[in-house]
This record gives structure tokens, sequence and C-alpha cells, in this order.
């Protein structure tokens, strides 16, 4: 049976989060769509055993790989070297620590039936965090979101947990996407040809974003710094470079809100 669903999930020393994702991610799709589905694991050369543990699973049944990367480092472009390999065209991204349920993902599956683009969102009604994420985790990823959204009308750009119809990564160029950001999702959605019609353009499928339970959190200042960078070359594709004194402008508000934000949530 031929391969129409593909998940990729980039990784680094996550050997514990492996055999757990994998086994409720099939569970969680049910026999039928299982079938049709593969995992893909793009790992810059962890040697913690990641490998070993992908290779048994596969021994096992499970339709499991895994890539891994000896020259190369960096979350999008492990992202993009998934989904180009991939055979399905339906493809879905998500991170190895668990934070994204693998069962959500046949709902981002769903999603992307009728839409080029899925995200799944921490900010619908009914949804959240979970209560134990760190509090200065909950204000970067806010302050990072306000700066993202004149870029996109998804209300949760900054989402790790997304999905796309393969035949709008395959019709834009290459070269035009930057593999050294950090939010490819952000990446995607301001430099893919998606339809125009919003309705067909962005599907969301709300989710809890949990806790990381094993291995360690790769965010760092030096992931803060690339984000800003990524975001300064976004607005630039967007809109103009004539425009960086406005937007400047515009993140040093976010930033004295997200401070304002912070004290409030403190004290």
């Amino acid at each position: 049976m031929s391969i129409e669903y593909s998940v990729i999930v980039p990784a680094y020393r996550e050997k514990l989060n492996i055999k757990p994702l994998t086994t409720r991610l099939f569970a969680g799709m049910g026999p039928e769509m299982a079938k049709k589905s593969e995992l893909i694991f793009v790992d810059d050369n962890s040697q913690d055993g990641s490998v070993e543990e992908v290779d048994a699973l596969a021994h096992q049944g499970y339709n499991v790989r895994i890539i891994v990367r000896t020259t190369e480092r960096g979350l999008s472009s492990a992202v993009l070297r998934g989904f180009y390999e991939a055979k399905g065209q339906y493809l879905v991204c998500m991170d190895a620590d668990l934070q994204h349920p693998p069962e959500s993902v046949p709902d981002l599956f769903k999603s992307l039936r009728d839409h080029a683009f899925t995200l799944g969102t921490r900010y619908a009604p009914g949804v959240g965090i979970d209560k134990d994420w760190p509090l200065y985790r909950r204000v970067i990823s806010s302050t990072a979101r306000m700066m993202a959204r004149p870029l996109t009308v998804a209300s949760d750009p900054m989402s790790g947990f997304f999905g796309l119809q393969k035949k709008y990564l395959e019709n834009c160029n290459p070269k035009d996407i930057n593999s050294q950001g950090f939010k490819i999702a952000l990446e995607l959605l301001a430099k893919l040809p998606l339809p125009r019609d919003p309705r067909a353009a962005i599907g969301e499928v709300p989710f809890t974003f949990g806790v990381r339970t094993e291995g360690e959190s790769k965010l760092s200042g030096k992931v803060i710094i690339q984000y800003l960078q990524q975001l300064k070359e976004l607005y630039v594709f967007k809109f103009g470079a004539n425009n960086l004194i406005l937007f400047g402008a515009f993140w040093s508000i976010l930033f004295f809100y997200g401070c304002y934000q912070l004290y409030h949530l403190v004290f």
C-alpha cells in the first residue's frame, strides 16, 4: 500500500522519547491510517542510542526510519530534510519531546484534506498550555507570537506542530526558504505559494501543549537571536526593506508589552 501520510520529527538526544512517541502515534492513527503512514526521525548525530531504538521499533513492525545527519545542524533544516525525503503527500511535523500529543496527528491530517497548511494551535477556546510550563517560557512564547502576527493570519504561527500538502513545498524554490531559522512553520507560512482564499489556505486544530518529561529543552539565547534575525528577513521579504524602521518601533512596543506582562505575572 502506498504511503499517503508522513510524520517528520526533528530530534537530538531524544532516545527516551522515541518509543512512546512511536507507539502512541500509530495507536492514535488506527489500523487503516497506520497502513498508509510513515514516521521519520531526523537526528543530528545524537549518538545516544536513537538509531538502535528506531531499528528495534522497525523490527516490531512500525513503519519508522531515522535519517542521521553528520554535517548539518538545526531544527529547520532537519524538518525540511524530512519533508523532501518523505513519501507521503500529506506532511506533519511534530516535536520529539511529546509536548505535541501524538493522538492529535490524525486531526491534522484530516484538516490537510481541506487546507493547504494546517497548524496545531494553543490559542483556541477551551485549550491551553500545561500549568507546569515555566513562566518565562510562557512570556517568551507570547511575545514572539505577537511579533509574528503581521506576517500571517494564523493564530499560532510559533507552533512547531503543523502540516502541509507537499505539492506546495515542491512549488516553492528551495533557495527562497531559510533553513537556518528556528520557526520553520512561520517561514513556510510566509513564503509558500498558498491559496489566496484563507479558508482553503490555513486550517487550525486545537491542542493542549504539554510539558517535557524526558530530554532537554533546545531553547537558548542563541535561538532567540536567530528568531529575531529570521523575523527581520521575513518582514523584508513580505513588506520590503523600507518598512524596517516601522517594524523596529513595533518590536520595541512588543518588548515593553512583554516586560509589562512578566511584571504582572510575577507580582
